[in-house]
């Protein structure tokens, strides 16, 4: 697995009580959902490469997002 490394993060009360709450709905550790967020955001934005943002795992053939 990848290193990782912290890093100290500042929100308002009110953000972080909504993504602790999004974090238990979606059976994740609020630092999980965060970094599944950031990636997500990433991906969207073209700013993460495909194999990052799988995770280091390259998608199969024929996934879903990948032209043939």
């Amino acid at each position: 697995m990848a290193e990782r490394k912290p890093y100290l993060l500042r929100l308002d009360p009110a953000l972080l009580t909504a993504l602790q709450r999004w974090a238990e709905d979606d059976l994740r550790s609020l630092n999980g959902q965060l970094e599944f967020l950031l990636r997500r955001a990433l991906q969207q934005a073209g700013r993460l490469p495909e194999e990052e943002a799988a995770g280091g795992r390259r998608r199969a053939p024929g996934a879903r997002g990948e032209r043939s």
